[in-house]
């Protein structure tokens, strides 16, 4: 699949970047932007999402697979590949399907587990938006504050909407696609085989995503990996505190040991 990405900085010392659901490489442009002077950023549209191409298969083999070809198609060696919740699952599955392409594993507020479909509330705003067929983003937002009172969230999921061919606005996800398959999001990657990779999951200190009891399955699978807290961070910890986890990024990016 030939996904869409942007491209900060050059040089061997590559990042690849994979956004989570209802995300995009949009969102990762200013933390793309403050490393693109050390190290060669690929900030990738996953399938369904952004201005990649759409499909009726989504599942994390093949958004792996999808990220395999990517790096032998724009790359070609080994590369750091960092991901946040379904992004850092992608990332995970990959690592372990193809240890070789991995260089580093940097995983943003997810782990190995299963986790519950918890996206109904927000799929059922988003197919409500679909349906009223809004003129303006102001439309947009005022159905979907029936289902989601956070702004913050309503402003983050409304950068998905832009204007077709007709000129009407549309949702850039593959919407329907999504809401069939929510439940592949919260698959665990338990049944696959664990790998040496170096990797760094980094939780949020406010979330929930990563727990304590969650460490034994991560060093089972990840037998070279470290856990750490982003303090004063929720789930996106990219956002909430960028400083800090560019830090992370940067720290883990050029350690050697």
């Amino acid at each position: 699949m030939n996904l869409f990405y942007r491209e900060y900085g050059s040089g061997d010392n590559t990042l690849v970047i994979l956004h989570g659901l209802f995300g995009s490489s949009d969102n990762w442009m200013s933390i793309a932007k403050t490393l693109e002077d050390e190290f060669h950023i690929y900030a990738i549209d996953q399938r369904n999402h952004g201005q990649s191409p759409h499909s009726d298969e989504w599942n994390y083999e093949v958004m792996a697979q999808d990220i395999s070809e990517f790096i032998d198609e724009h790359i070609g060696h080994s590369t750091a590949v960092l991901g946040h919740s379904m992004g850092g699952k992608v990332a995970m599955t990959l690592a372990m399907q193809h240890p070789e392409k991995v260089k580093k594993l940097l995983v943003a507020d997810i782990a190995p587990r299963h986790y519950p479909v918890h996206h109904r509330q927000i799929l059922d705003g988003l197919l409500k938006v679909d349906k009223s067929n809004p003129s303006s983003r102001k439309e947009a937002d005022d159905v979907l504050s029936d289902y989601i009172s956070e702004k913050s969230i309503r402003m983050f999921l409304l950068k998905n909407l832009g204007r077709g061919d007709d000129k009407k606005l549309k949702w850039k996800i593959n919407l329907q696609v999504i809401d069939d398959n929510i439940e592949e999001v919260g698959k665990s990657q338990e049944e696959l085989e664990p790998t040496n990779v170096p990797t760094l999951f980094v939780g949020g200190e406010k979330s929930d995503y990563i727990r304590d009891e969650d460490k034994d399955l991560i060093k089972e699978l990840f037998p070279e990996s470290n856990v750490i807290q982003l303090k004063n961070a929720g789930h996106w910890l990219h956002a909430e505190q960028p400083e800090s986890f560019t830090t992370v990024i940067k720290d883990f990016m050029n350690y050697d040991g």
